[in-house]
């Protein structure tokens, strides 16, 4: 039987702690004090407190045990620090304030919500960082301090610096569209099958005269724009550019290009936005001038913000997964930071010959009332016409 009592009558410490002001609960300040305590060294404490296999279970579960009693916890910022290592994503909104889509947009807070979500289920914090284009916001994604990778809006804005971001091997993906000389990861929603699901719908309604409503300088908007183009060559239905009006994201923008629209005298029976903000700007602009939605214009939006299923009348909108999005975004950065694409040359390759990786996530059309019309006729499309993605009814 041990004997736990020191000469002289005093209590004494437990036979694996020593005697002295280091066994004392809350004394155990450092590695080396709880690796002094246990007698063995500071790197088993360290993989101990970790969970590291390294360790044989025993000894690990008696190393968290006097960790536990002594209160002793691992300085996370420390150990960042050693290890180079944040466990932190920031999100970089490169916003052009005359693109009209600010931090307010619903399809955009809807988006962040799902890389927070997935960021937290991966054990990491977000960070979150709003910068102007043509700013030096790329010297810290070239150089990061406080985040170990970055997930980028903005890139109609700063493609070409992207580009040269990914060169450099910076720890980066972005949303938005694939562009052929595209050097870096992203991700985005099948924008062009998700614009011709939009105009084939229309066109199915009995449109015939069918304006586009989005700023082609973005590429999710031209790519939507050249999936209604595609919808209405395969219709046998022509492409009428007089129809078409540059609109930021915002309702204002959009009431504006509705009212110019129909003071060109063109006459027009449907809609596709490049957003549902964009669409119900449009409707309200109809509204105002008499055209009744859907008899007279049947509209179509884009992203199926929550908003989209509640207004009167509700809105026909090509659904965007924005959950997946998300847990895209997050899982594609992480796994650039856990191995990172080697430098290579050109730089739009990796180094086994490949492209950067791009996701692209369906979309599913969702019809409403801004759209459906009773007795329409449903015109002759060709064979593969269905391969834009299913339609969903609300």
């Amino acid at each position: 039987m041990t004997d736990r009592t020191q000469k002289g009558g005093g209590r004494g410490a437990p036979a694996d702690e020593p005697a002295g002001s280091i066994g004392r609960k809350g004394n155990v300040r450092t590695i080396a004090d709880l690796a002094r305590l246990a007698g063995v060294s500071g790197a088993t404490v360290s993989r101990a407190l970790n969970d590291s296999p390294l360790v044989n279970e025993r000894t690990r579960r008696r190393i968290q045990e006097l960790a536990s009693r002594h209160r002793f916890r691992l300085n996370a910022r420390a150990r960042q620090l050693r290890l180079r290592k944040t466990d932190t994503v920031c999100v970089i909104l490169l916003i052009d304030e005359e693109a009209g889509q600010g931090l307010s947009d619903p399809f955009l807070l809807e988006l962040l919500g799902g890389i927070a979500d997935r960021l937290s289920a991966r054990g990491y914090d977000l960070l979150l960082s709003r910068a102007e284009p043509g700013a030096d916001w790329w010297e810290e994604v070239l150089h990061p301090r406080r985040f170990d990778g970055a997930i980028i809006f903005g890139q109609a804005c700063e493609h070409r610096r992207l580009n040269a971001l990914a060169d450099a091997g910076a720890p980066f993906v972005v949303w938005g569209g694939r562009l052929p000389d595209q050097h870096y990861a992203s991700v985005g929603s099948d924008n062009l099958g998700g614009g011709q699901a939009a105009t084939r719908h229309l066109i199915e309604q009995g449109c015939r005269r069918i304006g586009f409503l989005g700023d082609l300088a973005f590429p999710e908007a031209a790519l939507r724009w050249e999936g209604y183009r595609l919808a209405l060559e395969e219709a046998g239905l022509p492409l009428d550019e007089a129809l078409y009006r540059p609109t930021r994201f915002s309702g204002e923008s959009a009431v504006r290009a509705t009212r110019d629209l129909i003071e060109s005298a063109q006459p027009f029976d449907g809609l596709v936005a490049a957003s549902d903000v964009i669409a119900l700007g449009a409707i309200r602009a109809l509204e105002q001038a008499g055209r009744a939605v859907p008899g007279d214009v049947a509209v179509v939006g884009y992203d199926d913000i929550p908003l989209a299923a509640y207004v009167h009348p509700s809105l026909t909108t090509v659904r965007q997964d924005v959950a997946a999005g998300g847990r895209a975004l997050v899982d594609l950065l992480l796994s650039r930071i856990e191995t990172p694409p080697a430098r290579t040359a050109p730089a739009s390759q990796q180094a086994d010959g490949q492209e950067p990786p791009h996701v692209i996530l369906p979309t599913r059309l969702i019809v409403r009332q801004s759209s459906r019309r009773d007795g329409a006729f449903t015109p002759r499309m060709p064979d593969d016409a269905d391969a834009s993605g299913p339609v969903g009814h609300d």
